[in-house]
């Protein structure tokens, strides 16, 4: 098959990490791999898209563009999808399904654009074969994609299918789970390195379900993230059994038993037990140690500093802040009625009574340590009283955020001379 357009969306902020995870995947450089807006574009052979699938931990998706030009009108999207060869991808016996994403589009109605997308991929299967693929919504073989700008439609094959966030061992989860891709971000950004020349412990004081351990441990271990599910790619007419069965033998002899630590805790034994089993189910169960606990009692989990990598709670997510505000008698109570302490609220609406206090356990009991806290609360430094040395844009879903990162020097609030690193600008 001749080289591929392919691009690979993901969350803003990302872009610039998943250009150099696309690049150790691929090896592709200069003009073949460009930082596009949202996402990753490359010049690539179908056999990078499937190792795409297997390897990345940031991208949402993997997408091959088969049509790319100006539109005026619904009937410019009509022309644009006949003329792709759509049964080099797949038959009428597959079914298929068009989404619409759009950005500043001129056009009235999005599912009306859709609409005449679906019709002509349908007419041109009808005119070459007498048959036409029927559609299915939910659970389609096939997903094409439409993106509209304002004057310029793009289409798009799915090789993913389900979401790349969608690792296939996460079953048991808690309020506002943290995605995965969203998880892996943060382990780029912070630099944690399990196999650099001088790894460090890795530690979630706030770990809920274990999202940010089971992506770091699977990292420690050289497990691909796409090794428990299954890819679109696998019903479309370009796959070969044969090829993707060796990339995954392939992928299965490189994992490894992770020789860096890896701790979690959380104030609720529940999502301790969720965390477990979603590490048994990722195959890392070995490679993180979990415990309940308190974020504002609990003390360092190992002699040697490293880095905390933690998504504390904020908004409705308070409630999982600890112990902050509450005296010994509503401890007491909530202990008689079964329940983890400090799960209930905070001190204030806005976290700031468990933010100081917190900020407080780490200076006192955390000296030497590095903590990365994301957020959406561009005040969080002030609410701890600590000077960030860094702080790099992610978005969550919808939600822009900050990875601040905060050097924990004993007694003191100021952070460390020269820790800022360069290359990263706030937005």
């Amino acid at each position: 098959m001749n080289p591929l357009q392919l691009f690979l969306p993901c969350a803003a902020g990302v872009e610039g990490f998943l250009a150099d995870e696309v690049h150790q995947i691929t090896g592709l450089t200069g003009s073949d791999l460009l930082t596009g807006r949202g996402g990753v574009l490359l010049r690539a052979s179908w056999r990078d898209a499937m190792l795409l699938n297997l390897y990345s931990r940031l991208a949402q998706r993997v997408l091959v563009q088969l049509a790319h030009r100006p539109y005026r009108s619904e009937n410019d999207l009509y022309e644009a999808a006949s003329s792709v060869a759509w049964e080099v991808w797949f038959t009428t016996r597959h079914t298929f399904k068009v989404e619409v994403t759009a950005q500043h589009s001129p056009l009235q109605s999005l599912n009306f654009a859709g609409l005449r997308v679906k019709d002509a991929v349908a007419d041109r299967f009808r005119a070459k074969s007498g048959v036409r693929p029927d559609v299915n919504t939910q659970w389609p073989d096939v997903r094409v994609h439409l993106h509209l700008t304002t004057d310029e439609a793009t289409i798009y094959i799915d090789t993913s299918g389900e979401p790349l966030f969608k690792r296939g061992w996460r079953e048991d989860k808690g309020d506002a789970p943290l995605k995965e891709t969203l998880a892996a971000a943060m382990i780029a950004a912070s630099g944690w390195d399990p196999h650099g020349d001088a790894p460090v412990p890795l530690y979630d004081p706030c770990c809920g379900s274990g999202t940010v351990l089971i992506e770091a441990a699977q990292i420690a271990c050289c497990i691909a993230p796409g090794m428990r599910r299954r890819f679109a790619f696998e019903k479309l007419l370009p796959f070969q059994p044969h090829v993707w069965d060796a990339i995954k033998t392939e992928a299965k002899d490189v994992q490894q038993k992770g020789a860096v630590a890896i701790f979690g805790s959380d104030v609720s034994h529940r999502m301790v037990d969720f965390a477990q089993r979603n590490a048994e189910r990722a195959g890392v169960a070995g490679a993180v140690q979990l415990r309940g606990g308190d974020a504002l009692q609990r003390m360092p989990p190992c002699e040697t500093p490293g880095i905390m990598l933690l998504n504390p709670p904020y908004g409705e997510r308070i409630a999982a802040a600890g112990a902050a505000g509450q005296n010994a008698s509503e401890r007491a109570a909530q202990r008689a009625q079964g329940d983890a302490v400090g799960r209930e609220a905070a001190h204030t609406d806005d976290g700031g009574e468990f933010f100081s206090q917190l900020a407080a356990h780490w200076k006192k009991n955390y000296a030497g340590w590095t903590a990365w806290m994301l957020t959406p609360d561009l005040k969080l430094p002030s609410k701890m009283r600590l000077k960030e040395s860094r702080r790099v844009p992610l978005w969550n879903g919808p939600i822009e955020c900050r990875l601040f990162r905060f050097d924990m020097v004993k007694g003191t609030a100021r952070a460390r001379p020269g820790s800022a690193e360069p290359g990263v600008a706030d937005a």
